[in-house]
């Protein structure tokens, strides 16, 4: 966005206060401005320790790295075109357990994306994505695939279930909404990133223009003082019967030298700089001129297709209304927070963040449609089931690539990769309509997880319960240590509940560990410096009558 942003809007200066720009005021202070801001590190102390946005790395999949670069292994590529799908598949084991069928076709396909941009412009648009169809129980790791995956790529992503939507012209949303909110959301994240792009300039032009109010109200105090200094003299005098001959008084003033005026107002300026940077004046009152964007009172159109009416039209009468700016008075921190919102706004060109997400959207979004065996089985007997078969039919044509309409402009869903998932308990995916099954060709079935599986979900992952809930209590002082013999019986316990009652997989570990670390979590203050051991025996007596006893089973486990 370097070409948005407009030149000199990092010294921002109003003409009052530096009436001769043509002559020697700037080149002096430029240079006095360009030193502090190298020495700004040294002089702000809120700064010194904070790198700013463009200076903090961000690996491939979506986190900034700092020390996790190092741990990195160097095979490992960076770019997400250097991966291959078995690098994907190992990126993916360090947070889903199993599950290698899923891994392979999710991998397949990411790679198939980036061989369809290296095509020719005529066969690009001929090849379409392979939609993929999970089959699995709950629990087990349909959701978190598809979610590692669109972090890793830094696609845009959405989750969505398809319980939530009915046949177009009832109550309720309809199937486009889908592609309105996941294009909602990628203009958030690409805007997001265009913000940090643009911080650094947006807060030397806000500090501008804090100097300029701070400078104005230093300057305004003495001619004030002076006036009312001045007005008291002539009172008394004509009180008193005399004159106060301003002319002989005038008379005797010294001419003022411009020159040392421009030194005095830079050294002023400079002094005030310094302040401003070391936090001193935070909770100085200043005047600043803010822009409130005229917000029209438009009420939300509910119902189907009329979604973005509201929007659209508070949209259209904002534009109308030119942004009223007037002066308020506010605290320098808060003057700064309002200013660097102001000039970020002033800085990005949000027609070119609408184009971007679109792009980005139509070339790398990825859906996923979960609950899918819930819209699948024979229709009512009584009436259309607008849940069901009329939001598969709905969903096809989506699926298929259409063209969707949007405030932001029409976003094309050809090579949008959707991923469907359903645990087909008590339905099968021939239950869904043909159509519908045909536009997603790749199946893949997860398989349910056993004591082993548990057991390494507990220590293998990245982000791991026992790691999790080990840094949690570590905050308080409290040290967890889990035995090996602890991790087995944890597992043993959870895959014994999901065998006798219902089998939501993974998720049982939630329940099971934050029911032995209870005792640990309430009264953490009292562990402090201490190291608590969860082994076998821990366990056993913290779930064994519960475990044992089915009433309680079910409700507590």
């Amino acid at each position: 966005m370097s070409d948005t942003r407009p030149s000199g809007a990092h010294d921002d200066r109003r003409p009052g206060l530096h009436p001769d720009p043509e002559t020697q005021v700037a080149p002096a202070v430029a240079p006095a401005v360009r030193g502090e801001r190298e020495g700004a590190e040294v002089a702000d102390p809120a700064r010194a320790g904070t790198p700013g946005p463009a200076e903090i790395p961000v690996t491939a999949d979506g986190g900034d790295s700092g020390d996790a670069d190092a741990a990195t292994p160097p095979e490992q590529p960076h770019s997400v075109d250097d991966l291959r799908p078995a690098q994907i598949v190992s990126r993916l084991d360090e947070f889903i357990i199993g599950q290698e069928s899923a891994k392979r076709a999710v991998a397949i396909a990411l790679r198939n994306r980036l061989r369809r941009q290296r095509l020719p412009e005529a066969m690009r648009q001929e090849v379409l994505p392979k939609n993929i169809l999970m089959i699995g129980p709950t629990g087990v790791g349909k959701t978190e695939i598809a979610r590692r995956l669109a972090r890793l790529t830094r696609s845009p992503f959405l989750k969505v279930e398809a319980t939530k939507f009915t046949e177009v012209g009832y109550v309720g949303r309809d199937v486009e909404a889908i592609v309105r909110d996941l294009l909602e959301q990628t203009i958030t994240e690409v805007h997001n990133d265009r913000v940090a792009e643009v911080e650094g300039s947006a807060r030397d032009t806000a500090e501008e223009r804090i100097l300029d109010a701070l400078v104005e109200a230093e300057t305004r105090e003495p001619k004030e003082g002076a006036g009312r200094g001045r007005g008291r003299a002539a009172a008394a005098a004509a009180t008193s019967g005399g004159d106060p001959e301003p002319e002989a008084e005038t008379a005797g003033t010294p001419v003022a030298d411009p020159e040392v005026d421009r030194r005095r107002s830079r050294l002023q300026r400079r002094r005030l700089r310094q302040r401003l940077r070391a936090r001193q004046l935070e909770d100085r009152l200043i005047e600043i001129e803010v822009e409130e964007p005229y917000q029209p009172m438009v009420e939300n159109v509910s119902g189907a297709g009329f979604e973005d009416m509201g929007a659209t039209l508070a949209d259209f009468l904002s534009q109308l209304a030119p942004p009223r700016k007037r002066m308020k008075r506010m605290t320098v921190a808060d003057a700064r927070t309002a200013l660097v919102d102001e000039e970020t706004d002033r800085l990005i060109d949000m027609d070119r963040i609408y184009d971007e997400a679109i792009r980005l959207v139509e070339d790398s979004g990825m859906v996923f449609i979960d609950e899918v065996d819930k819209i699948a089985g024979q229709g009512s007997e009584h009436g259309p089931d607008v849940s069901g078969e009329g939001v598969q039919r709905d969903l096809l044509p989506v699926l298929e690539g259409s063209t969707v309409h949007t405030r932001y402009g029409a976003v094309h869903t050809d090579h949008i990769l959707f991923i469907a998932a359903g645990a087909f308990t008590m339905s099968r995916p021939s239950d869904l309509i043909p159509e519908f099954q045909g536009r997603f060709p790749i199946r893949v079935e997860l398989r349910a997880l056993n004591e082993n599986d548990l057991e390494r979900i507990l220590v293998e992952p990245s982000n791991s319960l026992t790691k999790q809930y080990t840094a949690l209590l570590g905050t308080e002082g409290v040290t967890l240590e889990f035995t090996p013999d602890g991790l087995r019986e944890l597992a043993h316990q959870a895959a014994q509940v999901n065998l006798q009652d219902e089998n939501i997989g993974a998720r049982r570990l939630f329940t099971i560990l934050e029911k032995v670390l209870e005792d640990v979590s309430f009264r953490a203050e009292e562990f402090a410096g201490q190291t608590v051991v969860i082994d076998a025996e821990m366990v056993r007596s913290r779930l064994g009558d519960l475990v044992r006893n089915e009433d309680l089973r079910r409700y507590v486990l």
